[in-house]
């Protein structure tokens, strides 16, 4: 099998964490793992030396966030392909090796990912989506891709006019199970840590669209997912998340804060001046709205 590297970037989910690498003791044993720590006070990295003598162990003096840790693990990685792994997804056995065989084969592509199942059956649709133009965003938080469901025009969020049943080229797909050619990176660059957590997969994503190469979407291959753990402001993983509410806000907080870096760095010198400053007033208002929930 073509050498692999799993990076898990780490925050405070010491007793799921475990769980996750036992689970890739069994599924793909051969990869080399790397679990990158970002200042966990709940003894993950402990942990992982105590439990785990194999894995790759980056424990960082500060929370340098998701594209930080990611930049770091990447620093170590040996492997031909890179699969960031969340530390709360759990791939089936063969996913890892199907998914290699199928980059072999596809050497156009140039980042894939898999069918993410939440924990009550249902389809994790953040897997599939399409990139937050201004007329997307707007369809998404108005509820009109809803209304719409399968229109092309209105369900554009998550693609929701495509045969997910099927392999599909999409826009991009979560960082919690993103495949990459680690060459991939000598031609775009690293992740861009101006995203502390949030958007840094939308943006890589981006820029792999536009170096040229294909993102795959492959629901032969399945992945459970939690979802948010490690962030505790998704009701997916409510009941699980141990996420401490200084956390919780500032999640809250990164979400619109992703938005607006992203759109300033890729979208406002295609849009006339004043739709970026009703979109920029669109996100603080939407900030507001987000720190005002518990």
């Amino acid at each position: 099998m073509t050498s692999v590297s799993i990076i898990i970037v780490n925050f405070n989910t010491k007793d799921i964490l475990k769980n996750c690498l036992d689970n890739l003791n069994k599924v793909s044993a051969s990869s080399q793992v790397i679990v990158v720590d970002n200042a966990s006070t709940d003894g993950s990295s402990e942990m992982v030396s105590e439990t785990f003598p194999k894995v790759k162990l980056i424990s960082l003096r500060k929370n340098k966030g998701f594209s930080g840790g990611a930049n770091e693990g990447l620093k170590q990685a040996s492997g031909k392909y890179i699969l960031y792994l969340g530390s709360d997804a759990f791939p089936k056995e063969k996913v890892i090796e199907g998914i290699v065989n199928y980059l072999e084969k596809n050497e156009d592509v140039g980042v894939a990912t898999c069918r993410l199942i939440l924990r009550d059956k249902t389809e994790d649709k953040d897997a599939h989506r399409g990139l937050p133009t201004a007329w997307t965003s707007v369809t998404h938080f108005s509820g009109l891709d809803k209304k719409f469901k399968g229109s092309k025009i209105f369900d554009r969020y998550f693609m929701g006019y495509k045969d997910f049943s099927k392999e599909q080229e999409i826009d991009l797909c979560i960082s919690h199970f993103m495949f990459i050619r680690k060459n991939v990176f000598d031609k775009i660059g690293n992740w861009d840590e101006k995203f502390f957590v949030y958007g840094e997969d939308v943006d890589l994503c981006y820029r792999v669209k536009s170096a040229g190469y294909k993102i795959m979407y492959l629901p032969q291959f399945e992945a459970l997912h939690y979802k948010g753990v490690s962030v505790g402001i998704r009701k997916e993983s409510s009941d699980i998340t141990k996420a401490s509410e200084e956390t919780k806000k500032k999640m809250r907080s990164e979400t619109t804060r992703a938005m607006a870096i992203f759109y300033k760095k890729h979208y406002s010198k295609h849009y006339p001046k004043l739709l970026t400053g009703l979109v920029v007033l669109g996100v603080l208002v939407l900030s507001k709205l987000r720190q005002s929930k518990k």
